[in-house]
């Protein structure tokens, strides 16, 4: 059994595992141990271009930054993005290899396990130690067969498991010993620690749990992790349910629509850790209250985002907004929805066809089967006075093509020439295909002073990502149980505080 790779699985979804991934990333990378992180096969609409050029999740891209490395493909070898409730484009090596329902993803499980294991190969030949993210659960009794996620793969490579489940959902003994017994015995076998997660209150009080743990499944509990909040960390996918706490009354309201096929919805992170700001995500159903600025967020399936927008009437919202001088701004899958024509002569997200967008903006957008994707760094030339020449730098993950006069106003110039974006005519709808727009302090600024909040506090997400990165390692090297350091990675264990 290798030490060399170590692979985190969960009793469910959202236990902890990418979280859990990335403290071990910074844990060792600050400990000068070359370390990477991986995750076989990911279900996300959050995604980001790597350094070689594909698109891997964007849980994966953290956990690079967290094990200071730039995101490779190898970090995620397969991406699925839904697209629909039963089908995903399937994405291997950062590549969209099709569309695919379940029933014929699952035939191609036997060749995206070979691009898998190619992946963990070279990852295992170039860093000391690969921690990977299982998806999911283990004991998912369905998934078993053809498995490259969790158990399978772990079998395949033979490497150990820690298991992590959250105990703010309650109970986590249930859930662990749960997934322990609807293990084979292999498999049970591989469980060398468990790790429990979101802890609130007085361990004292835990204990007796944890001690009948241990006797009843012969698994040591490795750590016991507190509940960090406000972790300013990106998310794997849903949309983070942990309020942002202000002090007084904002000062700019932003809303935007939860999108059934909504996708790299971390490009408002930004807005919701300012101070000063109030983002809410809309949901179906829910009445769209007055706001500053509408955000339209990117989408893998534009039409039908765009067709439910209308169900719920954001359509007449936007143009009543316009109208009272709000402003709108549109990012990748929302520019092209404020365009005037959407066509997917391919069928590429759905039937074959074209729709009508907005109308808000001179564009149109055709599908293409070859998807953009490029790391970006430019300037703004189409904000508003002061704002102009803010540095940006984000990346772009789109298969429209636009054109149209609106382009001939861009938001953007790019180092490599390029222009990108539209501004209307009366300055109050912008749009770009590049994601990470607030990223950069300067950028957040300018935006924020066209959206009608001048003089804002300074803030910058770049910072407070690296500073949750620090907070979540040293949580973790506080919580380990003694001798797990040296045991597991060769480490000396941190001194007595």
């Amino acid at each position: 059994m290798s030490a060399r790779t170590l692979m985190i699985q969960g009793t469910a979804s959202d236990a902890g595992k990418s979280t859990l991934v990335a403290a071990l990333c910074r844990l060792l990378a600050r400990r000068g141990v070359a370390v990477a992180p991986m995750k076989p096969q990911n279900m996300a609409l959050n995604s980001a271009v790597t350094v070689d050029g594909g698109e891997i999740g964007r849980a994966q891209a953290l956990q690079a930054q967290a094990a200071r490395l730039d995101a490779h493909t190898d970090m995620n070898p397969v991406l699925l993005k839904p697209n629909t409730d039963t089908g995903a484009q399937v994405i291997v090596h950062g590549r969209a290899i099709g569309t695919m329902d379940a029933v014929a993803y699952h035939a191609y499980k036997p060749v995206a396990l070979a691009a898998v294991l190619a992946s963990h190969a070279r990852l295992a030949a170039r860093y000391e130690h690969v921690i990977v993210e299982g998806a999911g659960s283990p004991a998912e009794i369905n998934l078993r067969a053809g498995d490259i996620a969790n158990m399978g793969f772990a079998e395949a490579v033979d490497c150990p498991v820690w298991l992590v489940a959250d105990i703010d959902r309650g109970g986590v003994f249930a859930s662990l010993v749960g997934t322990l017994e609807l293990l084979s015995a292999s498999e049970r076998a591989r469980v060398q620690g468990f790790v429990i997660n979101r802890f609130r209150g007085d361990i004292s009080l835990l204990q007796p749990g944890l001690d009948w743990l241990e006797a009843r499944t012969g698994v040591p509990v490795l750590a016991v992790l507190p509940y960090l909040h406000g972790l300013a960390l990106d998310a794997e996918d849903a949309i983070g349910v942990d309020a942002d706490v202000q002090e007084g009354a904002p000062q700019l309201r932003v809303i935007a629509p939860v999108l059934p096929r909504i996708s790299n919805h971390t490009d408002l992170d930004p807005l919701r850790r300012h101070p000063q700001v109030e983002l809410r995500w809309i949901g179906p159903g829910e009445s769209i209250p007055p706001a500053d600025l509408i955000v339209l967020p990117g989408s893998k399936s534009v039409q039908a985002d765009l067709t439910a927008l209308r169900a719920w009437g954001w359509d007449t919202a936007i143009r009543r907004h316009l109208r009272y001088g709000g402003r709108v701004l549109g990012l990748c899958g929302g520019l092209q929805m404020l365009g005037e024509r959407l066509h997917d002569p391919l069928g590429l997200e759905g039937a074959p066809g074209s729709a009508p967008g907005l109308g808000l903006l001179a564009l149109e957008t055709t599908l293409a089967p070859e998807k953009t994707l490029r790391r970006v760094r430019g300037r703004f030339i189409g904000i508003d006075a002061g704002a102009t020449g803010a540095p940006v730098e984000g990346y772009e993950i789109h298969a429209g093509v636009s054109s149209g006069p609106a382009l001939a106003r861009p938001l953007l110039r790019l180092d490599d020439g390029r222009l990108d974006g539209a501004v209307s005519a009366d300055g109050l709808i912008r749009a770009s295909y590049v994601h990470g727009l607030f990223d950069q302090p300067e950028a957040l600024l300018a935006l924020l002073d066209w959206a009608g909040l001048p003089q804002a506090a300074a803030l910058d997400p770049g910072a407070l990502r690296e500073a949750a990165l620090e907070r979540l390692a040293d949580a973790l090297e506080a919580a380990l149980r003694p001798g797990t350091l040296a045991q597991w990675f060769g480490l000396a264990e941190p001194a007595a505080t």
